[in-house]
């Protein structure tokens, strides 16, 4: 008779051979660490802008919101122009 311990393989990280980390890359995963790139570029670039033009709305908003950087595009091209201080 097997025990739980030898049925479940609690201490070989892999349970039958199977590796839950390769297991999510061969499928639909492949495709998730481009877009987290993606996503972390454009997310980093957008709050940095909008901490540096003071907008603590929009920082908080960006910081909550995932769409997979199109917000953040947004935000960095449009929304987010810094003013145009006036000179002393």
């Amino acid at each position: 008779m097997m025990g739980y311990g030898n049925y479940w393989n609690w201490g070989g990280g892999m349970m039958n051979g199977y590796s839950p980390f390769w297991g999510v890359m061969s499928g639909v995963g492949f495709f998730l660490i481009p877009f987290l790139a993606w996503s972390l570029l454009w997310k980093g670039w957008a709050l940095w802008r909008a901490a540096k033009n003071d907008s603590k709305v929009w920082f908080v908003v960006l910081l909550l919101v995932n769409t997979l950087g199109i917000l953040d595009i947004l935000y960095i091209f449009i929304f987010g122009k810094q003013k145009q201080r006036a000179k002393k």
